[in-house]
């Protein structure tokens, strides 16, 4: 079986299952994965399929990765690399594809970027602010001109890497998909409106706190949950206790534990705006979930989100940043079992046609053999 290296500088943060799902389901590749450190408490991997400049966090290690960023070398690693013999690379974000493509020339295959997100809807200036997002943007012309293809997880994110100098003809749309199997509908029996996410800006749960004191007036059973940590977190906790909303921070959680909360809740609330930075929505996999597992969507209107959800079918979107509509979003779903029922069977069909990651995992693998035989044809 042919094999493809996965690359991530950091292996793997616990809000990456997207990936672990994605490589869990190919059929025809076996993936290996390398980057610059194994991410503490991150997602588990097979250990004997992962390859790391550095396998711990301290002091060392931390100079050992900066250097790496800086110089591009490490003997032991590439060596281990190298063993692999892998068909192509598959780097997941722009950053991580330009730190890549060292590996990329020592291995000489191709190389393949998934563009989800930040990284081509962030601005120049805010990956100034670190030294990873420096060296991005030092390799970035060389990355456009040395990958052999760039899978955007939405049009919205084709249509961003443009903006940025992304070359056209090496843009492809491409959903990553869900694990239907494992995103089943259940009895909605609790009025419980559910976050996930981490907390930061572009995820808008700021906004959710303030929408769900109206909310709570009107309906005071209803449950605010909150999955997720980030920087933001102490603010929004200190937010939902000036406002008196009753909000449950119940911080990272393992993916089955978000699931089991997923099959209780009523409402999953994922109002996404544009950060100040211009960091948006790619394709929200949390979404795509909730849709395969008959939960009703409320979020504002922005990039992304329409992709994912369909308005007045599976969700209720609001004006971007307008707490009271999103606020009434919520409090219509609540007071109408029938209206959930509808949007949540509406739902299930959208994953089903739309998310299914069986199918698009078999549309990855066809890629996969495009590039690789498109680059053995060039050798020869």
């Amino acid at each position: 079986m042919k094999r493809v290296l996965i690359y991530r500088a950091d292996l793997l943060p616990p809000s990456e299952t997207f990936i672990t799902g994605q490589t869990a389901s190919l059929q025809r590749y076996t993936p290996w994965f390398a980057g610059l450190r194994r991410y503490t408490k991150g997602l588990t991997l097979d250990a004997s399929r992962v390859l790391s400049v550095t396998k711990g966090n301290n002091f060392q290690d931390k100079l050992i990765r900066r250097a790496y960023l800086l110089s591009r070398i490490s003997p032991s690693f590439h060596r281990k690399v190298q063993q692999i013999r892998p068909s192509l690379i598959h780097a997941h974000f722009a950053p991580d594809g330009s730190l890549a493509l060292k590996v990329q020339k020592l291995l000489d295959v191709p190389l393949i970027v998934t563009l989800h997100g930040f990284d081509v809807t962030k601005g120049d200036e805010a990956f100034r602010d670190s030294l990873f997002g420096r060296m991005y943007l030092s390799r970035r012309a060389d990355l456009w001109q040395q990958a052999s293809l760039f899978v955007c997880v939405s049009e919205h994110i084709r249509q961003m890497a443009l903006e940025r100098g992304f070359p056209e003809d090496k843009l492809l749309v491409h959903r990553i998909g869900i694990d239907l199997t494992r995103f089943l509908p259940a009895e909605k029996q609790e009025p419980i409106v559910l976050f996930v996410g981490r907390m930061v800006e572009k995820k808008g749960a700021i906004h959710l706190v303030r929408a769900m004191q109206s909310v709570q007036a009107h309906l005071p059973h209803a449950r605010l949950v909150l999955l997720g940590d980030g920087p933001l977190k102490p603010e929004l906790e200190e937010e939902a206790r000036k406002l008196g909303v009753k909000a449950e921070f119940l911080g990272m959680q393992p993916h089955n534990e978000v699931i089991s909360w997923m099959r209780r809740a009523q409402v999953l609330a994922a109002p996404s705006i544009v950060a100040r930075s211009g960091d948006s929505e790619g394709l929200p996999t949390v979404m795509c979930e909730a849709q395969a597992m008959g939960l009703p969507v409320v979020s504002f209107r922005g990039p992304g989100v329409d992709e994912a959800v369909v308005h007045g079918e599976t969700a209720l979107l609001a004006a971007p940043g307008d707490d009271r509509e999103l606020g009434e979003a919520i409090t219509r779903l609540l007071s109408d079992p029938q209206l959930l029922t509808q949007f949540g069977e509406a739902g299930q069909r959208r994953a089903a046609e739309f998310f299914d990651i069986r199918h698009q995992t078999a549309l990855l693998e066809d890629i996969y053999d495009r590039v690789v035989d498109a680059a053995t044809r060039r050798i020869a």
